[in-house]
């Protein structure tokens, strides 16, 4: 039987910086995270004079309150999460079989059609032509602006397309055709169930940028009631500035805005917190697929 392996100083020397490293990254990558829920429930007073920095002064729960009874911050988060479900399904319905079809040998064009697809990630019409297309086709100021517009991307039709060359065997794709399977009943009846980990890195993918969704929505929509949780956001940090201005310049009576400005400070904390979390509470349940098919995937086939 081998002997306990003993540790050098040399070994424990190495080990030591490397916790050191890893507890500094570990630091610097949480405190943000912790600054800001412990700011959402603080007094902005002590946030905005820096006396809270890592323990929560003056706790209030206003933010959250006003957060949760504001019917425009309601509305964005109803929405938000429908171009999230709704559109990463679309996402998943058009970029998987688009994959799984340039990953077949026999497919007559594959070559040609992948060249095609690789332009678009080099080459691309424009802001202003793409919003007059989208205008013609009377996309602007609906829920299809969002939902169709980017339903793919070329980087995520390449990640599936080489997870399913190196994943899937074509000798389990003919021995199917043999027994008299349809194309169709292939993928939906065996190579999906075999699919899991690249089907969950394309549903991250395509969640996490529904989720986080800003500006399409910015220049699409100009509808209160379509608008996305980033874009109510982005209107109370814009209004929280402007009154700021305001009062700079003695426009406003700072009695009068002081206390709503306090209240949007708590809210713009209330608010990150919110977006943030649903993603980070998915997260840990889809990470074991996730760093499986990210690596597969990677691979150049």
């Amino acid at each position: 039987m081998a002997g306990k392996y003993k540790e050098t100083r040399s070994d424990r020397i190495f080990n030591g910086v490397n916790i050191l490293i890893l507890t500094l990254i570990l630091i610097v990558s949480i405190y943000p995270i912790w600054f800001v829920l412990c700011a959402s429930i603080s007094d902005p007073v002590a946030v905005n004079t820096g006396k809270m920095l890592i323990w929560p002064k003056g706790v209030t729960f206003s933010g959250y309150v006003s957060v949760f009874k504001d019917p425009n911050v309601l509305l964005g988060y109803r929405n938000t999460v429908f171009y999230t479900v709704f559109g990463t399904l679309i996402n998943l319905a058009v970029t998987l079989p688009a994959a799984y079809a340039l990953s077949r040998r026999d497919f007559v064009g594959n070559k040609f059609f992948t060249v095609v697809f690789l332009i678009t990630m080099f080459f691309s019409g424009g802001l202003i032509p793409s919003y007059i297309v989208i205008n013609n086709l009377h996309l602007v100021n609906t829920v299809w602006v969002l939902l169709l517009v980017g339903a793919t991307g070329m980087t995520n039709i390449l990640l599936s397309r080489t997870f399913f060359i190196n994943s899937i065997p074509h000798e389990m794709e003919e021995a199917a055709q043999i027994d008299g399977c349809s194309n169709l009943k292939l993928f939906f009846g065996i190579i999906l169930p075999l699919s899991k980990p690249i089907i969950a890195v394309m549903t991250l993918f395509f969640a996490v940028g529904h989720w986080n969704q800003y500006f399409t929505a910015m220049i699409y929509i100009n509808d209160a009631r379509l608008k996305p949780l980033q874009l109510v956001l982005r209107d109370i940090l814009v209004e929280s500035e402007f009154n700021a201005k305001m009062i700079e310049q003695g426009v406003i009576d700072v009695g009068e805005i002081a206390e709503r400005l306090r209240l949007q400070e708590l809210i713009r904390y209330s608010l990150i917190v919110v977006a943030t979390l649903p993603v980070m509470c998915i997260y840990p349940f889809i990470q074991k697929y996730f760093v499986k098919g990210i690596m597969i995937g990677a691979i150049k086939a």
